[in-house]
């Protein structure tokens, strides 16, 4: 009496296996399976380089996202590549970038060898055709660029820099900045372009000289406003008609 159902159960739990099996030897079940394990790698390995908005990033920033998706759609379409494999691509890949990035912030130099540093291409109102050429813009961007924002003429802009980023940052003459001086019958105001001194604890010398100053004046300065070591300075700024400013670092507390 017990032995037909056995058998039945058996063989019932025999073809399960092979439906079973059949299903996990499908391709499209391995392609299921990695590409959801990668979706969620990829996912951590973004929360963990806490990058910024898309408009913000370097292009190194760009490349390597690039890169660490080709990583993901190769090995989720190759069947000798495991699950393991991908997990240790991607782990490699974001451990170099985080390495990177930490030299980047601690070194000055290096990083402007890696993101670029921001260049001048309209100084005071004077477009710098060096500049232009050096970063391989043609005047149909660059107008393009003025237009989005809101300067629809050169003559407008006093100062225009592109970012690392791509983007360009613009400062305009006093008399078409919103509200313009001639709205209110005011006086043409000068307009003048802060001069970075320190970042991040570091003096940068070129910029020191280029507006006539030395570390001698700017350690007296420093000291006037309280702070005695350039190490303790975050980001320090010049500017003509306003002076230096001074942000220094934040200490922990415990």
């Amino acid at each position: 009496m017990n032995i037909k159902p056995t058998l039945i159960t058996y063989l019932f739990k025999l073809d399960l296996f092979k439906k079973v099996k059949i299903v996990t030897e499908s391709p499209f079940f391995q392609l299921t399976i990695e590409l959801t394990f990668g979706f969620f790698a990829l996912l951590v390995v973004t929360r963990i380089l806490r990058k910024t908005q898309i408009n913000e990033i370097t292009p190194f920033d760009f490349i390597s996202a690039i890169v660490m998706g080709e990583l993901l759609g190769n090995a989720v379409f190759d069947d000798k590549i495991k699950i393991g494999m991908i997990v240790y691509a991607l782990s490699l890949w974001a451990f170099l970038i985080m390495i990177v990035e930490k030299i980047t912030q601690k070194f000055r130099r290096t990083r402007k060898i890696i993101e670029g540093e921001p260049a001048i291409i309209i100084r005071n109102g004077q477009i710098d055709f060096n500049v232009i050429k050096r970063e391989h813009i043609d005047i149909n961007e660059l107008l393009s660029i003025l237009r989005q924002k809101d300067a629809f003429s050169i003559r407008e802009i006093e100062f225009a820099i592109l970012e690392q980023s791509g983007n360009i940052s613009v400062l305009k003459k006093s008399k078409y900045d919103n509200p313009t001086s001639e709205d209110f019958s005011l006086p043409y105001k000068s307009v003048y372009l802060p001069i970075n001194l320190i970042l991040d604890g570091e003096i940068l010398d070129d910029n020191l000289q280029s507006i006539g100053f030395n570390r001698e004046w700017l350690i007296n300065e420093m000291n006037m406003f309280g702070v005695e070591k350039v190490k303790d300075i975050f980001y320090a700024e010049w500017k003509q008609d306003e002076g230096l400013h001074i942000v220094p670092k934040t200490k922990k507390t415990s």
